[in-house]
């Protein structure tokens, strides 16, 4: 699964995507419920609450449980499928934190690019309208199996999508699920790090610099 994960230059989010300016401040350990940047089709930056509700859904709360989508599912869930055709997006984010069982204890690890720089995770969103008439559009992001450097860590890891795949992702005229589903694999292993990081990130109340800062001497893999 993705549970956590980081952006923290806006300046190089909009530069990347040449998008137009907008008011978010960089989150160092982003979690569910919260906002986060998302490009759009046209190069639009847009802000979702992460964790997907369908535009079908009575209760706003089924969002906590849909911040995941399986890649190989994803064209048969209800909460997605729909999606799926009509409303990709790119999550965009610099690095993600995932656990690694060890003994009794998880210790957290950071997982970046090799190259340090950001990427996007595939992504679905959706509007939901409350009883009420509030909009809210929110996302999900979708996992798949884990590569060699994740596999260790844990058996799922976020669909990180290269430049290529990224402009297919985005296509609107693309709604074949076949063909989209042949770009939700994993990331290759050799262009990806890890290094562990302090347990502050256990927590989304801690949310600064300190959270990205490697232990000493506790790289796991680097391309």
């Amino acid at each position: 699964m993705c549970g956590r994960f980081s952006f923290i230059d806006i300046e190089e989010i909009r530069e990347r995507f040449q998008t137009e300016p907008i008011d978010i401040k960089p989150n160092y350990n982003v979690a569910p419920t919260q906002n986060v940047p998302a490009i759009l089709p046209n190069h639009q930056l847009a802000l979702f609450r992460w964790g997907l509700i369908p535009f079908w859904a009575k209760d706003p709360s089924i969002g906590n449980k849909l911040i995941n989508a399986r890649a190989e599912t994803v064209d048969e869930k209800p909460s997605f499928k729909h999606s799926l055709q009509r409303k990709r997006c790119l999550i965009v984010v610099d690095g993600f934190y995932e656990w690694k069982k060890e003994g009794t204890t998880k210790k957290p690890y950071r997982i970046t690019l090799g190259s340090k720089e950001i990427f996007g995770f595939a992504g679905l969103w959706d509007t939901w309208k409350s009883p009420a008439g509030d909009i809210v559009n929110s996302c999900s992001i979708i996992t798949t199996t884990p590569n060699n450097l994740m596999a260790p860590i844990h058996n799922r890891m976020p669909v990180i999508l290269s430049r290529e795949s990224e402009q297919l992702w985005l296509n609107q005229s693309i709604v074949e699920s076949s063909l989209l589903k042949s770009l939700l694999v994993p990331y290759p292993a050799n262009l990806m790090m890890a290094y562990e990081v302090s347990t502050l990130v256990n927590s989304p109340r801690n949310n600064g610099p300190e959270c990205i800062v490697p232990v000493e001497s506790k790289l796991l893999f680097e391309s």
